[in-house]
């Protein structure tokens, strides 16, 4: 049985200018210690994605569909039961770690209270197992650091603070929404490689969402490419960049700078806007910016084959 099973998911959002659909009939399976990377530029639904998976959909957001996640049931389930699971089993690190670290608590106090409300461990535990899971992600002296306020440490440091939050729990499943993304290439190396590490240790699975092809390249075992709220390929990593099937994984692809390129490259671009989310084609959503295009696309959505 597969660790999480997502069958039929739609997310939309109630507006005053009519219904916004995020995630679009959407449907996948992860395995016990996979790597899922989930790529797409802005908008297509990515962070919606993992945010239905763990209930935080905002006031007006509703979803239906399956979410199955160890044979259990997401969808529809009560908030005292949903927060027994988020933070415990399922665990998030968030794209920014300075605007979701509370800058009025110290450290040693945000760590401890996940142990304390989701494991009943005593203040004195809690900081102890929180010393020693911010040692697993490299914070150095970490025994005098957890009693700092979050703006004291750098960006790398924070995003290691995050993950290490993440991880208290020891959680089946990780989710991190574009973890590296404010943070410069050399940290980024070393999150990626974290997170690799800390994978084989605890061998729990890992759903990775960037629009960096290159963190995706670095850490998945398969790859979900997004557009319009729903998967337009699905494949094994190496298989994906090997071979691109859909012309707007091939656009990403081809969007990226190269190295082994001799010369001065013109550097490719997708031409259009993304779709409005409120009025979706009927078709392929990627219709209007598609070199490939034939009249079926108009009306018919390519199936996934």
């Amino acid at each position: 049985m597969p660790l999480l099973e997502v069958n039929n998911l739609r997310t939309s959002f109630h507006t005053n200018d009519g219904d916004v659909y995020a995630v679009n009939d959407l449907s996948f399976s992860l395995e016990k210690g996979e790597t899922l990377g989930v790529v797409g530029e802005s908008g297509s639904g990515k962070s919606q994605l993992v945010l239905s998976i763990i209930n935080l959909l905002a006031s007006n957001g509703h979803m239906e569909g399956s979410i199955r996640f160890q044979g259990q049931e997401l969808v529809g389930m009560k908030p005292r039961e949903i927060n027994r699971i988020r933070g415990n089993r399922i665990g998030m690190i968030f794209q920014d770690p300075m605007t979701c670290l509370n800058g009025y608590l110290t450290i040693a106090r945000q760590m401890t209270e996940v142990l304390i409300h989701h494991q009943g461990l005593d203040y004195a535990s809690a900081k102890k197992h929180s010393i020693e899971m911010l040692d697993a992600v490299h914070i150095p002296d970490a025994k005098s650091r957890i009693d700092r306020y979050p703006h004291e440490f750098s960006g790398g440091m924070r995003q290691r603070v995050m993950i290490a939050m993440a991880l208290l729990c020891q959680p089946d499943l990780l989710i991190a929404d574009e973890p590296s993304t404010a943070l410069d290439v050399t940290v980024q190396a070393q999150i990626i490689q974290l997170m690799n590490e800390l994978q084989q240790e605890f061998g729990m699975s890992i759903i990775m969402i960037t629009h960096d092809l290159g963190v995706i390249a670095g850490i998945s075992d398969n790859v979900m490419v997004m557009y319009g709220g729903r998967i337009c390929e699905q494949a094994p990593v190496f298989e994906l960049f090997e071979n691109p099937s859909h012309p707007y994984t091939q656009g990403l692809l081809q969007s990226v700078p190269r190295l082994d390129t001799a010369g001065s490259v013109k550097l490719h671009s997708i031409p259009g806007n993304p779709p409005n989310l409120l009025r979706l084609p009927p078709g392929c959503a990627f219709v209007d910016r598609c070199q490939k295009v034939i009249p079926a696309c108009g009306w018919q959505q390519p199936p996934l084959l």
